[in-house]
């Protein structure tokens, strides 16, 4: 792009964002914007839009619960390390089963607790799962697909095995055993409102961002075998008179209310299914793909073809397990045959990648190449339509065996992305900078918006104006979150940085981005420092407890404690450069039922100085406690103490320290 058209595009954006007329601002919604955009030269390796996900399996505790019987803290601490495991992945979803065997990982008036939590089916695990999963995730910025598997009742034939309140056991003529397995019936219409309304409790009760059905509809086939529901065909067949014609029928039937059940109670939720990845040959269908495996169409009943093609779902994310090159069900033949049939319906295509099969023993030489699930990615370039990858499973991403994942990971998320844009809704209003500091740990930034996530982009250098092509991909992204603060801490001392920032709706349309705030390459112009309390310079005794419950916390958590007529309180420790004075501010998340006069204490020069704050409001912000006297040295410079005669939890977050 030539130096002036890039001036032009700049103050055609410039023009826009300044114009009453322009509410979306322009790169939510400005033909100057697109234009601008298609002009920008974009790096295919940094995408800006993108899925990045892993399926999280609990049937037979494939991946979490790592096994039955764990307590709730420990059942927490692997869950909140998977998560932490996919933002070092850069992925931006999670899909997590949540109903693996005609059960729950809620507390659901339908179905029982699952036997994959305690060992025993019906057993409460003392929390809700469920509510924490979901919470957990988006504190991290990532969205939480509920994954539900919608007939399988369980992975033995003994319906005695049940738990005796189980739906399956108290309406036996609703199931049937096939391959050594309990299915629910998918021909009875009462079997079909019962597993909607089972799924639909989750999604009107949690804050999930999806619901997920995997590749199991009617059995996989087993030699010698037949369904046994030819007296259901009987009774509910209707006109049809090919028992596959009705099959598919039935599993049409669910997906279809499923998508209206779903978007009429929550139009942000997103609806997707992972279906085997062939639908039909094109030795069966001339509109099948050029494959000679298991057709998913004639094998399970899923015509999910046509689940695309009349727009019953958000998304599909086909399973195709297979390497470049396989004869029977090549990836790249499979890749370009689901974009084709997803072109131009609106549906999301995203890819299920067989991260088991990268290096496992057993696999077909061409798994035990690092490079074949990175080429896959490489694959996938060649087609606009893919607008993600989903991987199978957790456990064998963080297995990364020979180095596969690695190589995604260096090769195709060297940088962050945002989700792909659901639907049509407005953009919203652009957020506004409010700080932007150097100090000893990186940049800190805090921003004002109305978004429900946030990305930080930084470009090098002061330039005047915003270049529309800063933000055509993700090479400036440093950062998504669902926070109005974030420290930079790869920001490099002796470099002068301009930061920008957009806000994000829950179906991921960004506004325009905010004026930039330049940050100088040096910090002359003062210290300043952020002590967040999961940092190495806070301390609290074991009353102290930890919590994400408030959207407005500073970082990933917050400590909460009960007022008591005695001292214990937690520190915020500090290295004051010199002697000098300092403005000290505090954050925490504000509650009506927080402290309304908690007590701040600053270690200043000639004794500690208290503030009280009322912690029932001005919460989620820097709030000024003054300008203290600091000496020089490492020491605790910021208490906040519990002995305070008013009720309501006293709340410890964060302290900022700038040298005046």
């Amino acid at each position: 792009m030539t130096a002036l058209l890039r001036t032009v595009l700049a103050v055609l954006v410039a023009a826009a964002l300044a114009s009453p007329l322009h509410t979306q601002t322009a790169l939510a919604s400005s033909s100057h914007t697109q234009t601008a955009v298609a002009a920008c030269a974009t790096d295919p390796a940094t995408p800006k839009r993108q899925l990045r996900a892993m399926w999280i399996s609990s049937v037979a505790n494939i991946d979490w619960p790592s096994r039955t019987g764990l307590s709730a803290a420990a059942q927490q601490a692997e869950f909140r390390a998977w998560l932490d495991l996919a933002v070092s992945k850069r992925m931006n979803a999670v899909v997590v089963q949540v109903r693996p065997t005609a059960d729950a990982f809620w507390p659901s008036p339908y179905e029982p607790w699952s036997q994959w939590l305690t060992g025993t089916q019906g057993g409460n695990p003392g929390y809700d799962p469920l509510a924490f999963m979901v919470s957990e995730a988006h504190a991290r910025n990532l969205e939480f697909h509920a994954w539900f598997n919608p007939y399988r009742v369980a992975n033995h034939d003994d319906p005695s095995k049940l738990i005796s309140t189980h739906p399956a056991r108290q309406h036996p003529d609703w199931r049937f055993a096939y391959g050594g397995k309990l299915y629910y019936n998918p021909g009875i219409p009462e079997v079909r409102d019962f597993i909607e309304d089972a799924i639909m409790d989750a999604v009107s009760r949690y804050d999930v961002d999806g619901v997920h059905l995997d590749d199991y509809f009617y059995p996989y086939p087993v030699s010698g075998q037949s369904i046994p529901d030819a007296a259901t065909f009987d009774r509910y067949g209707g006109s049809f008179t090919d028992v596959g014609d009705w099959r598919r029928n039935n599993v049409n039937l669910l997906v279809r209310e499923l998508d209206q059940r779903i978007h009429t109670a929550k139009p942000h939720v997103s609806f997707g299914i992972s279906p085997f990845g062939i639908w039909r040959n094109a030795g069966t269908d001339p509109l099948g793909s050029r494959t000679s495996g298991l057709q998913s169409y004639d094998a399970i009943y899923a015509d999910s073809r046509q689940w695309v093609k009349q727009g019953w779902v958000d998304y599909l994310a086909p399973q195709i397990y297979w390497h470049i090159g396989f004869s029977t069900a090549g990836y790249e033949v499979l890749t370009a045959w689901w974009s084709e049939q997803v072109r131009g319906t609106g549906v999301q295509l995203v890819i299920g990648q067989a991260a088991y099969r990268a290096g496992a023993s057993g696999q077909d030489a061409e798994w035990q190449d690092p490079a074949e699930l990175s080429d896959h990615l490489h694959d996938n370039r060649q087609h606009p339509e893919i607008a993600g990858d989903v991987y199978f499973s957790a456990k064998d991403v963080k297995a990364d065996r020979i180095g596969a994942f690695t190589r995604v990971l260096n090769a195709h998320y060297a940088k962050p992305a945002l989700l792909p844009a659901r639907g049509s809704a407005a953009a919203p209003g652009t957020p506004s900078i409010t700080a932007a500091t150097r100090g000893s740990s990186g940049v800190q930034l805090s921003w004002s918006g109305s978004g429900t996530s946030y990305a930080v982009y930084r470009v090098d250098g002061t330039p005047t104006t915003a270049d529309p092509c800063f933000f055509a991909d993700a090479r400036n992204l440093i950062k998504t979150t669902r926070q109005t603060t974030f420290t930079d801490t790869t920001a490099a001392a002796g470099t002068a940085y301009t930061y920008y920032v957009t806000a994000l709706n829950r179906t991921h349309q960004e506004s325009g981005p905010s004026a930039g705030r330049a940050v100088t390459g040096s910090s002359s112009g003062g210290f300043s420092v952020v002590i967040d309390n999961a940092g190495g310079g806070f301390a609290a005794g074991s009353a102290w407890g930890t919590s994400t419950y408030s959207t407005q916390l500073y970082g990933a958590d917050y400590r909460f404690a009960e007022p008591v007529a005695a001292s214990d309180p937690a520190w915020f420790r500090a290295a004051v450069p010199s002697a000098g004075s300092y403005r000290v501010e505090v954050w925490y998340p504000a509650n009506s039922g927080y402290n309304s006069a908690t007590p701040y204490i600053v270690a200043a020069s000639g004794g500690n100085r208290t503030v009280t704050v009322d912690q029932r409001t001005g919460g989620g912000a820097w709030r000024d406690l003054g300008t203290f006297t600091l000496a020089a040295g490492t020491y605790d410079v910021v208490g906040v103490s519990r002995w305070t005669s008013t009720t309501g939890y006293v709340i410890a977050d964060a302290v900022r320290i700038t040298k005046l």
